[in-house]
């Protein structure tokens, strides 16, 4: 029986979106992720090929003792026979049928030059390959889906023979053939045509499986289920080979937000943005920001107009309310903001600035004056709220009072540079005078500043800098240019991000650096 309807949803990020350059996926986080997954209320989960990867037999080995799955099922990728093999004696389908897992998807040629350039075998032969193996893994029990590979392009080249196999994998028991976009060249008019064309000429039930070479993988696939296909493959944020493969979370956020069609469990849409950002963590690829619906900047406004408008009415600059998808509308602070921006990105961070017009105006012309000199606020909404403050309350928070620093680094040949940083400051009426090293000058600096803080606040001993960016701008030439540096903090439970700028890498990071642990400190108090 179909999961959740008629409708099949099928992820294949632990197969085909491991191709993808750079991405090394270990047994347990192919299991990690399957839960996630599974989270989100993807009807099949593609873990591998058995027998053809060790780590996949190992993942389908495990998958079956540590994996307790509520809504998907779990398939095993394989190919057809090879020829000239019956398919109960081939040790790759044997791999197959014993992998444990329900669903087997094989993939088949249907590209009459792929079966006798790359196969080696004659086109009649590739059919009985095709019937064999998926006759003899229903007879074993398993569903069985067949994945057409290369079949837009063996389409045009041979369209009867194409249309051939689809049907021979039908009448042999496959419940789905999904057309494979295999070079990812298609176009949604002619991705339409063809999914007609072979529903109106086989009555086969149709999937479809997209890659992103021309930018269109998810409008592909829209377009094929318009077309009548009721089987999407995809992986969670568009990983895959070369340009990747159809961003899964796209194609079904389209298709229930704008189709109005429930492809998946009732609410687990809203889980989206959590899990696109949990599976990034465990692939060490970092979330795009701009990945539509669930990427950080996906419901970000930034100009002014927005903003204004935004006030009026969230949904006059937004296609979809981000809370369907689980994320959040943000309000980035810029030299392009309006009062409207500041405003409503105050009211976000807790201040109410609606009955004050001159400070509103007072917190967007200095905005727009520090910006012009490098800072940037959009990503560093620490600092923003920070400034804010210092505007709203009269006075800058501050926990602790610095009186000088230095950094020196010191190398000697064949060895390594070693740098120390020096701290003097006040916090909590003591005075602290500090040394501390690193592999690197700002690395000295952050060591020093938290072990003098950390004695006035053992709070400090839990934050820790996660990311640090650094980018030169070009208001200067050469070595005189300005410097601006983003740092981000963590507590262990939440992050946030810091702004500094200055004449050189050292001093940028040491405002950045304050930033952090003055906001860090400002946060754990106003929350004891």
């Amino acid at each position: 029986m179909d999961l959740h309807g008629s409708f099949h949803v099928y992820d294949t990020t632990l197969r085909d979106g491991a191709q993808q350059e750079g991405l090394n996926l270990s047994v347990a986080d192919k299991l990690t992720i399957a839960k996630q997954l599974d989270g989100l209320g993807v009807g099949y989960i593609e873990g591998g090929w058995p027998g053809a990867n060790p780590k996949d037999t190992e993942f389908f080995r495990r998958a079956a003792a540590e994996l307790d799955l509520r809504h998907a099922k779990l398939a095993a990728f394989g190919a057809t026979r090879r020829a000239g093999l019956a398919a109960a004696d081939d040790p790759q389908v044997a791999a197959l049928r014993d992998s444990g897992a329900s669903v087997v998807t094989l993939v088949a040629k249907s590209h009459d030059r792929h079966v006798e350039l790359a196969l080696r075998t004659t086109l009649a032969e590739n059919l009985e390959m095709v019937r064999d193996t998926v006759s003899h893994l229903r007879a074993e029990g398993q569903q069985v889906f067949l994945d057409a590979e290369h079949f837009f392009d063996g389409y045009r080249a041979n369209r009867d023979y194409a249309l051939e196999v689809l049907r021979t994998a039908s009448e042999a028991g496959a419940d789905v053939v999904a057309l494979c976009d295999t070079n990812g060249g298609m176009l949604p008019d002619w991705v339409s045509d063809v999914v007609h064309d072979v529903i109106g000429s086989t009555g086969v039930r149709v999937g479809i499986h997209a890659h992103n070479d021309s930018g269109c993988a998810v409008a592909n696939s829209l377009a094929a289920v318009a077309a009548g296909a009721t089987h999407v493959q995809g992986c969670i944020n568009g990983y895959g080979e070369r340009t990747g493969n159809a961003d899964l979370v796209s194609v079904v956020a389209n298709l229930e937000l704008k189709l109005d069609r429930a492809v998946l469990p009732a609410g687990l849409l809203q889980e989206s943005t959590r899990i696109a950002h949990a599976v990034a963590d465990v692939t060490n690829f970092p979330p795009a920001s701009r990945q539509p619906y669930v990427g950080s900047s996906a419901f970000a406004h930034k100009a002014g107009l927005h903003a204004s408008a935004i006030k009026v009415d969230p949904d006059l600059y937004q296609h979809t309310q981000p809370e369907r998808v689980g994320n959040d509308m943000r309000l980035l602070v810029s030299d392009m903001a309006g009062r409207a921006s500041i405003e409503l990105k105050g009211r976000e961070l807790g201040f109410d600035l609606s009955a004050d017009r001159e400070l509103v105006t007072a917190v967007t012309d200095r905005v727009k004056e520090l910006e012009s000199r490098g800072f940037t606020f959009e990503a560093a909404d620490a600092s923003f709220e920070l400034l804010l403050a210092e505007m709203v309350e009269g006075v800058r928070p501050a926990y602790f009072e610095v009186e000088s620093w230095r950094v020196i680094t010191e190398t000697q040949p064949g060895g390594e540079a070693v740098s120390e940083a020096t701290v003097k400051l006040k916090a909590e009426g003591v005075r602290y005078v500090v040394t501390g090293e690193g592999n690197g000058p700002v690395n000295a600096l952050d060591q020093a500043l938290r072990t003098a803080i950390v004695q006035a606040f053992p709070e400090v001993a839990k934050f820790e800098l996660i990311d640090y960016k650094v980018r030169i701008l070009d208001q200067g030439h050469g070595t005189d240019a300005i410097t601006r540096v983003l740092i981000e903090t963590t507590d262990g439970v939440s992050s946030w991000v810091t702004v500094g700028v200055g004449h050189n890498v050292i001093e940028a990071s040491w405002g950045a650096l304050v930033d952090g642990l003055t906001f860090g400190l400002r946060r754990h108090h106003s929350t004891a």
